[in-house]
C-alpha cells in the first residue's frame, strides 16, 4: 500500500468505486462475505490517502476496518446502539454511515469532526472523546432499554485495551457483570496499545488470554465478573468476528468479545510505528505554494521535555507521572534517561494525581504531565488528595486553551475556572520559552504546596523581553509620553497578541501598560497598586472568562479597595467547535484586533462615565 501514498495525486484522487456504493450500513447486509476483504482494502486505501491529506488519527482506524464492518453487518444502527470509547477510531464508522464525501473536510473548520458527532449523524450516539466512558454509557442505555421493554435492541460498547486501564471502565464492568438480565455486549479491541503500549497487570492478563491461557469457556477475569467470554477472535477476519458477535447477541446476557487487532493494519509504516508517530498525523500534502522550508521551531511540549530532563539531571528527587501520554506530553526524554523515575499509570488521571501525592509524601517532587482537558477528570484528587495535604506536586497542563482540530472535548479551556478554586494552588503561565524554563524551575522549588504550569499546543513563542520588572511582575510595554489609560494583563502566550493590541490602541490615542505577572494565581499582590494608576484594567486569558483569572483580578481589586474597573476577555462558557487555534481565538476576540477593539470600547465607556460624573473633566487637559 505504500505506493498508493507516495505521490500527491493519490491524496486527492476519486473515491474508490466499490466503497462509493456503500451509502449506509444497510448496504453491507447484502454484500457477500467473500467481497469483504476487497472492501476492507479499499477502505484502507481511502483512509491512508484522505487522513494524510487532512491530518487525523490514522493508526487506530486502520486497525478497526474489519471490526467495524462486522459490527455494522451484525447490528442495525441506530436501532441497535453502537458506543465507541474515545471515538478517534470511528473514521470507518463514518465512511459506512454515509459521510464519505465529507472526508476532504475532516478536522477542518466547519467540516467533519475527528470524533463522533451527534450533529453529524444519528449513528453517532456519544461524542465525548475522553477515554473509559463507553461502558458506563452502555450500562445506562441497557437500563433504559430494560425499563422501556425494548431489550431486543442491542447495546454494544467498543473499548480498547488501553481505555480499560481507566478506573471508570472497571466501575462500569462491576455493574454490567452483575446485571445478568441486561444484555450488553462489550467488544474489547485489543491491539496492545493506546498512545503507547498498554500499561499494568491487566495488559498482562490480556496477553495470557491471547496466548490461549483463557480461551473459550475457561475462567478468566471477565468470567469472574459475570460475563460470558468469547475469544480471542482475529480482528482482521470479518467472518470470524461476525460469528462471535452473532453468538454474543443470541445469549441475551452480558458478554465480552475479545478481538485482537494490529494498530495501523495494512500500511507498513503504521504497523511498524512503535513510537506511535502515526497514531495521529498532520497533513502530509500542503497546498501548492505553502510548503515550509528551514528549521522548525520547537513546540511548547518539546521545550518542556528538554527542560524537565535538565532538572532531573540536577535533582534526584524530581520524578514524573503521566496517564498514558508519555510522548505527547514530552516525558519520553526523561523516561529514556531515567526509566525508574517516570511512571505511566495508563489512562487513569485520578490515580495519577493521587499516586503523585503518595510520591510527594515519600519525599519526592512529582511532575504530573497531563493534557489540560484530561485533568478535568481528576479535580477532586487535586483538591482533596494533593492541595488539602499541602503536598509539593507540580502539574504541567499541556494543550491548555484552544487546541484546534480535535474540537470541543479537547480544548483545554476549563482548567483556570476549575482550579482557581483550589486553596494553596499556585498557577503559572509562561509567555515564551525562557519563562517556561524559569517557571518550571520555580515551581519544582516550591515545597509547601502544589503548583501548576499551563502550556498551549503548538510552536513555542520566541523570547518576549520585559522592559522592567516590578515586584515580580514583568512590564512588557509602557506607552511613551501618554497617560496611563489602560492596564493590559495577559495570561501566558497571549502576551504577544496583547502587545500588538497595545500598539493599535496607541494609534487611537490610548496609552497602555502591558504587565505579565508570570504567576497568574493567586493574583499578584502588586497588581492592585498598578491597576490603581490606570483608568481601566483588561485581563486576557484563553480559558472561559467566567470564574477565571479575570474574575479573580476583579475580586482582588475590590478587596484591595481599588475602584479601577476590570474588563475580562476570555473564551465564552460554551463548547467550541474544531478549527485552527488562531481562527478560534480570533472568533472569541482574543487576537490583537479583537483585544484592541473591545478595550477601546471599554475605555470610551469608562471615560464617558467619568465625564458624566464630573463635567469639568471634559475641559481638563490630558
Amino acid at each position: 500500500m505504500e505506493a498508493i501514498v507516495d505521490g500527491r495525486e493519490s491524496a486527492v484522487g476519486a473515491v474508490p468505486s466499490f466503497l462509493s456504493t456503500v451509502n449506509g450500513p444497510e448496504a453491507l447486509s447484502t454484500l457477500p462475505a467473500e467481497r469483504l476483504p476487497e472492501l476492507a482494502e479499499e477502505i484502507r486505501r481511502f483512509l491512508v490517502d484522505r487522513v494524510q491529506a487532512t491530518g487525523g488519527h490514522l493508526g487506530p482506524n486502520l486497525g478497526v476496518v474489519e471490526l467495524t464492518l462486522a459490527l455494522h453487518r451484525v447490528f442495525h444502527s441506530p436501532r441497535d446502539a453502537l458506543v465507541f470509547d474515545v471515538g478517534h477510531q470511528t473514521y470507518v464508522h463514518k465512511l459506512l454511515t454515509g459521510r464519505q464525501e465529507r472526508f476532504p473536510t475532516l478536522r477542518q473548520a466547519g467540516g467533519l469532526s475527528g470524533y463522533p458527532s451527534r450533529a453529524e449523524s444519528v449513528h453517532d450516539l456519544v461524542e465525548n472523546s475522553h477515554a473509559s466512558t463507553a461502558l458506563s454509557y452502555a450500562d445506562g442505555l441497557a437500563k433504559a432499554r430494560q425499563l422501556s421493554g425494548e431489550q431486543e435492541r442491542a447495546v454494544v460498547a467498543v473499548i480498547g485495551d488501553g481505555a480499560l486501564t481507566g478506573g471508570m471502565a472497571w466501575e462500569a464492568l462491576n455493574n454490567l457483570g452483575a446485571a445478568q438480565e441486561r444484555p450488553v455486549i462489550v467488544v474489547v479491541n485489543d491491539n496492545g496499545r493506546s498512545y503507547a503500549p498498554t500499561a499494568g497487570a491487566f495488559a498482562e492478563h490480556l496477553s495470557v488470554l491471547k496466548s490461549g491461557g483463557g480461551a473459550g469457556a475457561c475462567r478468566n477475569l471477565f468470567t469472574d465478573l459475570g460475563f460470558t467470554y468469547f475469544g480471542p477472535v482475529d480482528g482482521h477476519d470479518t467472518v470470524a468476528i461476525e460469528a462471535g458477535l452473532q453468538r454474543a447477541r443470541a445469549l441475551h446476557r452480558p458478554v465480552v468479545v475479545h478481538v485482537t487487532t494490529v494498530k495501523g493494519k495494512g500500511y507498513g509504516p503504521a504497523e511498524a510505528d512503535k513510537a506511535d508517530c502515526l497514531h495521529a498525523v498532520g497533513a502530509r500534502f500542503p497546498a501548492a505554494g505553502n510548503g515550509q522550508t528551514g528549521a522548525k521551531a520547537p513546540s511548547w511540549t518539546t521545550v518542556f521535555g528538554r527542560e524537565l530532563l535538565q532538572l532531573a539531571n540536577a535533582r534526584e528527587d524530581v520524578v514524573a507521572v503521566t496517564a498514558s501520554m508519555l510522548r505527547p506530553t514530552g516525558l519520553h526524554l526523561m523516561a529514556q534517561a531515567f526509566p525508574d523515575r517516570v511512571f505511566d499509570v495508563g489512562i487513569a488521571e485520578q490515580h495519577a494525581v493521587t499516586s503523585a501525592a503518595g510520591l510527594a509524601m515519600g519525599g519526592y517532587h512529582p511532575v504530573v504531565a497531563i493534557y489540560a482537558t484530561f485533568l478535568n477528570r481528576a479535580i477532586d484528587q487535586v483538591l482533596m488528595d494533593v492541595a488539602l495535604h499541602r503536598l509539593p506536586v507540580t502539574f504541567v497542563l499541556d494543550r491548555a486553551g484552544i487546541t484546534g482540530p480535535d474540537g470541543s472535548s479537547h480544548h483545554g479551556m476549563w482548567d483556570l475556572a476549575l482550579l482557581t478554586a483550589v486553596p494553596g494552588l499556585r498557577i503559572a503561565a509562561p509567555r515564551d520559552t525562557p519563562r517556561l524554563r524559569e517557571l518550571l524551575g520555580e515551581a519544582t522549588g516550591i515545597a509547601d504546596g502544589p503548583s501548576m504550569l499551563r502550556i498551549p499546543k503548538g510552536t513555542a513563542t520566541p523570547p518576549i523581553p520585559a522592559v522592567a520588572r516590578m515586584g515580580g511582575i514583568d512590564i512588557l510595554h509602557r506607552s511613551p509620553h501618554r497617560p496611563l489609560d489602560v492596564l493590559l494583563v495577559p495570561v501566558g502566550p497571549l502576551a504577544q497578541a496583547v502587545l500588538d493590541a497595545a500598539g493599535l490602541l496607541e494609534e487611537h490615542g490610548v496609552g497602555a501598560t502591558v504587565a505579565d505577572s508570570r504567576w497568574i494565581h493567586p493574583v499578584h499582590e502588586a497588581l492592585p497598586g498598578l491597576a490603581a494608576r490606570h483608568r481601566l484594567a483588561v485581563s486576557v486569558e484563553d480559558g472561559i472568562r467566567t470564574g477565571g483569572i479575570g474574575s479573580a483580578l476583579a475580586q482582588k481589586l475590590r478587596d484591595s479597595g481599588v475602584s479601577t474597573p476590570v474588563t475580562v476577555l476570555g473564551l465564552p462558557p460554551a463548547f467550541l467547535p474544531h478549527g485552527p487555534r488562531a481562527g478560534l481565538l480570533a472568533r472569541a476576540g482574543l487576537d490583537a484586533e479583537g483585544i484592541a477593539r473591545t478595550t477601546l470600547d471599554a475605555h470610551i465607556a469608562v471615560s464617558s462615565a467619568r465625564t458624566t460624573l464630573d463635567p469639568a473633566m471634559s475641559r481638563r487637559p490630558r
